[in-house]
């Protein structure tokens, strides 16, 4: 793949990937979300009406969704 190098050891096993960001931007974009998704695996889960109202609450949503 165009902008992808990987760094590899001396048994020529990869160890490391360089990733150009101007050709693949979108594919870091993903993989960023992807570590984001998954760090926040077992966090507890909110219903969307629960947090538009928390938020309505607290004054930090005012215009309708």
């Amino acid at each position: 793949m165009k902008g992808i190098s990987y760094i590899t050891d001396e048994y020529n096993r990869k160890k490391a990937v360089v990733i150009d960001l101007k050709k693949n931007a979108a594919i870091w974009e993903d993989f960023c979300d992807y570590l984001i998704a998954s760090s926040r695996k077992g966090e507890e889960k909110i219903p969307l009406e629960k947090v538009i109202k928390n938020l309505r609450k607290s004054g930090k949503l005012k215009h309708a969704i």
